[in-house]
């Protein structure tokens, strides 16, 4: 990663990380495998919420 993209977080075969464009707006990316899914702010708050759903809807089951 160069000094504008930061690690958010890892897993063994997953990892979530964040980048800053020269015009300032952040750019959040999911490298899944062999396949890298960007994001801007906007669908990243919306796939959090999402994945929020997804999380409470199997714990009830």
């Amino acid at each position: 990663m160069d000094d504008n993209t930061q690690s958010i977080a890892e897993t063994e075969n997953y990892e979530a990380w964040v980048s800053e464009e020269e015009d300032g707006e952040l750019i959040f990316h999911l490298d899944l495998g062999r396949m890298t899914v960007h994001f801007f702010r906007e669908e990243w708050d919306e796939l959090r919420e999402l994945m929020r759903a997804v999380e409470k809807q199997t714990r009830q089951k």
